[in-house]
């Protein structure tokens, strides 16, 4: 897993377990502080899918501006 992965990991999985509301402060903490939402962990798997997967809104919602940020920066 890649450190953003992991984070949307425990936000998905958290709230499953106990729960409680899903939140997305390591998340936005990591994209902040530059990881790259595009990155794929060793099993192919990107930190947008993992988002999809537990339907965590709010992260794909930061994936997304993050990556349209990104592509309005290089073009």
């Amino acid at each position: 897993m890649t450190l953003l992965t992991h984070a949307i990991d425990i936000e998905g999985d958290g709230p499953l377990q106990s729960g409680h509301s899903l939140t997305v402060h390591a998340t936005a903490v990591l994209l902040a502080f530059g990881a790259d939402p595009e990155l794929a962990d060793p099993g192919g798997h990107t930190s947008m899918e993992m988002a999809r997967r537990y339907g965590h809104d709010l992260a794909v919602k930061l994936l997304r501006a993050r990556i349209g940020g990104r592509a309005a920066d290089s073009g």
